[in-house]
C-alpha cells in the first residue's frame, strides 16, 4: 500500500496551538561541541535522581553560560522528559529556550510524551515542528506512531504514514514496525497487513508485531497461520519475540495460539529464561488456565517479582484466594521484596475471600513494613473489602482520608456495599460524591431508590422518580448476543 503524500498530510487544524518558541530549522553550523569539552555539569545532569538536583544544575549551567550548549541543554531536556523523576513541562520550557533546537532534542520531547498519560500533546509537537520547517528522521517516526498508538487513531496513522513515504522512510525496518503496531492497535488491520505485505525484506520484529496485531484484534487463526509461516520462512523467534506473541494471546484470550508458542518454546529448549517464562505463566493465568500457569511458575529455576506477581493476581482473579496467599506468603520466605503491584493482588485475594482482618493488616503494612505508599487502587480494594465486611463507617473514613479524590469506581463499591447493607445514610453521601462526577449518572438514583423502597420510604422514592424524569436520565439498554461462534464470525 502506497499512501499518496499529496493527498494525505496531517491536519494540523486538529492541533492547533501556538507555536512552541521561535526555532529555526537545524543550521549546517549548528554544531555540538564534543564531549571532552564539555564541563562536568552536563554529565551531572545525567546523575540526577530529582527535579531539584537538575534544578541546581541548570542554574549552574546559566551562570556559567553553558546552557548555550546545545549538549549541555540535551542533557537536562533527556532527564526532565523521560526519566521518571522528570517534569514534562519543564522539558517544554527547556526546549522553548533553545534557539536552534537538534533532531535529537525534539525526539527526546516527542518520545516522552508519547508515554505519558497526554499522547496528543506529542503529536501537537510534532506538527509544530513541522510548522517551522523541521525535516523528522528515522528515530522521530516511531515516537510519532507509538503516540498515535496510544491514541488508538487510525487516521492519525494515515497521517503520520504519508509523511513516513513523503521523506522516504517507508522501507525502514524501525519506521514500519511501528506503522503495524499503529495500525493494529487501531483497528486497521487491514492497512497493517498491507504494510507488512509491502515491505520487501522483513526482519523477525516485523513478523512479530504482524503476529502480535491478529492476536490482539482475537484473529487466532491468522495469527497461528502468520506465525507458521514466519518459522517455516527461516525466521527463528527468540525470547523477546515470543514473549511479545504471547503477551498479546494473554491480552486477547488466545489460549490455543499460546499452547503452541509453548509447544514451540519447549522444543527449542529456551523456556527457562525468566521473561519467556513469565510471559508463560502470563498467559495461562489470563486464560483461566491456572493448573498450566503454576506448573509453569513451579518449573521456573530463577523469578523476579513480575513473575510472582503474575501467579498471585492470576489466582486470585479467578477466585483461587487461599492459593493466592499461600504464593504470597512463600515469596515473603524467599526474600523477595514486593512491590505496590503485588499487593493489588494479595488484597484482590482477601476481597475474594472476605479476609477482612488479614486485608487490613497488609494494607497498614505496606507503609510501615514495606515502605510502599499505598495507591488509589490499594485503596479501592480496601473499600471493597470493607464494604463485603460491612463496615461500611470505616470505608467511609478511608476514602475521605485518601490523598486523591475518590472515583467512580471506589464510590460505586461503597454504594454498592450500601445497598447490601441498607445503610442509606453513607449511600446518600456517595451518591451526592459520584453526581458531582457524573451528574447524567441514572445508576445511583436506581440503587438508592430501591434502598428507599427497602426502607418503606415512598414519599423518598416518588421524589427520585421525579429527578430522573425531570432530568431526561434514561438507562442505556443491555444487549446480548447468543449464537455458535462460527456463525457469529
Amino acid at each position: 500500500m502506497r499512501v499518496n503524500a499529496t493527498n494525505i498530510t496531517v491536519n494540523t487544524y486538529m492541533f492547533r496551538r501556538p507555536l512552541i518558541g521561535n526555532h529555526r530549522p537545524p543550521s549546517s553550523h549548528s554544531t555540538i561541541r564534543p564531549a571532552h569539552t564539555q564541563p562536568h555539569l552536563s554529565l551531572l545532569a545525567d546523575k540526577c535522581s530529582s527535579m531539584r538536583q537538575l534544578l541546581q544544575i541548570h542554574a549552574q549551567m546559566l551562570v556559567t553560560a553553558t546552557i548555550h550548549d546545545n549538549f549541555a541543554a540535551s542533557r537536562l531536556l533527556s532527564f526532565s522528559a523521560l526519566s521518571p523523576h522528570g517534569d514534562l513541562n519543564y522539558a517544554s520550557k527547556l526546549l522553548n529556550s533553545v534557539q536552534q533546537p537538534n533532531m535529537f532534542m525534539w525526539n527526546t520531547l516527542i518520545r516522552g510524551l508519547a508515554i505519558s498519560p497526554n499522547p496528543h500533546e506529542a503529536v501537537f509537537l510534532y506538527v509544530n515542528m513541522r510548522r517551522i520547517g523541521v525535516t523528522p528522521g528515522k528515530h522521530t517516526f516511531p515516537f510519532v506512531l507509538k503516540a498515535c498508538s496510544g491514541l488508538r487513531s487510525v487516521e492519525l496513522c494515515k497521517q503520520v504514514h504519508s509523511q513516513v513515504v513523503k521523506v522516504g522512510l517507508d522501507l525502514d525496518f524501525h519506521v514500519v514496525n511501528n506503522l503495524i503496531r499503529g495500525y493494529s492497535v487501531s483497528s486497521g488491520l487491514v492497512l497493517a497487513r498491507q504494510v507488512f505485505d509491502e515491505m520487501p525484506d522483513k526482519n523477525v520484529n516485523v513478523w512479530t508485531t504482524m503476529v502480535c496485531g491478529y492476536a490482539q484484534n482475537d484473529r487466532t487463526v491468522e495469527a497461528l497461520d502468520l506465525f507458521n509461516q514466519m518459522v517455516a520462512e527461516g525466521f527463528e523467534p527468540n525470547g523477546p519475540s515470543l514473549s511479545s506473541v504471547l503477551s498479546a494471546c494473554a491480552q486477547s484470550g488466545c489460549l490455543d495460539m499460546g499452547e503452541k508458542i509453548h509447544r514451540y518454546i519447549m522444543e527449542k529448549g529456551l523456556g527457562t529464561e525468566v521473561i519467556l517464562g513469565t510471559a508463560l505463566v502470563n498467559m495461562y493465568a489470563k486464560n483461566g488456565a491456572l493448573v498450566m500457569a503454576r506448573t509453569c511458575f513451579d518449573n521456573m529455576p530463577q523469578k523476579n517479582i513480575i513473575t510472582w506477581n503474575v501467579m498471585i493476581s492470576g489466582l486470585a482473579v479467578h477466585g483461587h484466594a487461599k492459593e493466592a496467599l499461600d504464593v504470597f506468603q512463600v515469596l515473603e520466605k524467599y526474600n523477595v521484596m514486593p512491590n505496590d503491584s503485588t499487593f493489588v493482588g494479595v488484597l484482590s485475594a482477601c476481597c475474594h475471600a472476605g479476609m477482612l482482618d488479614f486485608g487490613r493488616k497488609i494494607f497498614n503494612s505496606m507503609r510501615s513494613v514495606y515502605g510502599i505508599e499505598p495507591k488509589i487502587q490499594h485503596y479501592g480494594c480496601m473499600v471493597d473489602l470493607l464494604g463485603r465486611g460491612g463496615m461500611l463507617s470505616e470505608a467511609e473514613e478511608l476514602i475521605n482520608r485518601m490523598p486523591w479524590k475518590a472515583d467512580l469506581k471506589i464510590l460505586g463499591a461503597l454504594l454498592s456495599a450500601c445497598g447490601s447493607y441498607g445503610n442509606i445514610e453513607v449511600a446518600e453521601r456517595a451518591v451526592k460524591k459520584m453526581l458531582v462526577l457524573e451528574h447524567d449518572n441514572h445508576g445511583v438514583y436506581v440503587v438508592l431508590s430501591n434502598m428507599y423502597a427497602d426502607a418503606g420510604r415512598w414519599d423518598d422514592v416518588s421524589r427520585l422518580r421525579e429527578i430522573m424524569k425531570d432530568g431526561s436520565l434514561k438507562k442505556t439498554p443491555g444487549w446480548s448476543l447468543v449464537g455458535d461462534k462460527d456463525e457469529l464470525n
